[in-house]
């Protein structure tokens, strides 16, 4: 792929994502606000965009082995593997990180008070992330089923929400509510950096947030950048048939 200023983020990040690691060093969002090109993050960000277009050909360029190809993958099985992988991933790690940063909040925050409104602000993100996977499981996942069955026996769907893309549109929207309020813990807690006072449930606690947010980059990638458009680019093929 040949990469300039002009490319769209999100859409290079979904043909190859070695290259998000690339824009998350250079502070880039490619989730959330992966509809931009580079070089309007560049400009954003005061940085070179031939400097990053130059870094992000060599690692694009580079022979891999491991790279999963998600862009090639069938919309019913990314759908599947989202839920089964991602959506099991969050409701796990919220019941685990729950207890121990209510914990941390409540025998550090005297000292570090940030540690308060980290809790508040993931308290808010397990309830509100909690519902939205919900609704995309029981309403948006299983039309994006139905309409990959209806194209390949040649039959039509019908979508009781109008169009794919006003669930997709709600969707996107909390996705950009959970991008900025784990920016906000990020800043909070100096992205994930423990104070030298932190005892170890401290410090396994932001090791367990920091880890958290990486996946729900590649989740909310998964969803914003490849599921999303391609579900939307399904449902016009029917309306041209």
């Amino acid at each position: 792929m040949n990469i300039t200023k002009d490319t769209v983020i999100g859409e290079l990040v979904a043909k190859d994502y070695r290259t998000a690691s690339v824009f998350k060093k250079n502070g880039i969002d490619f989730c959330c606000n992966g509809n931009r090109t580079i070089g309007e993050a560049c400009q954003k960000k005061n940085i070179s965009s031939d400097q990053l277009v130059s870094t992000l050909t060599d690692v694009s360029t580079q022979k891999s082995e491991s790279g999963i190809d998600f862009n090639s993958w069938p919309l019913d099985l990314l759908a599947d593997y989202i839920e089964k992988k991602h959506h099991r991933y969050v409701e796990a790690k919220i019941q685990e990180i729950t207890p121990f940063l209510k914990k941390v909040a409540r025998v550090h925050g005297d000292r570090h008070p940030e540690l308060i409104q980290v809790e508040q602000l993931f308290h808010e993100s397990a309830a509100e992330l909690t519902a939205h996977m919900q609704k995309e499981e029981m309403i948006l996942f299983p039309y994006i089923r139905q309409m990959v069955q209806a194209r390949q026996s040649n039959t039509s769907v019908h979508a009781p929400f109008g169009t794919v893309q006003n669930p997709i549109r709600m969707m996107m929207h909390e996705h950009d509510t959970e991008g900025e309020r784990f920016r906000k813990i990020s800043q909070l807690t100096a992205n994930y950096a423990p104070p030298q006072d932190a005892c170890n449930t401290y410090r396994v606690t932001f090791s367990l947030l920091k880890e958290y947010e990486e996946d729900l980059h590649l989740h909310i990638h998964l969803e914003n950048n490849i599921l999303f458009p391609k579900s939307i680019a399904l449902e016009e093929q029917f309306a041209t048939a």
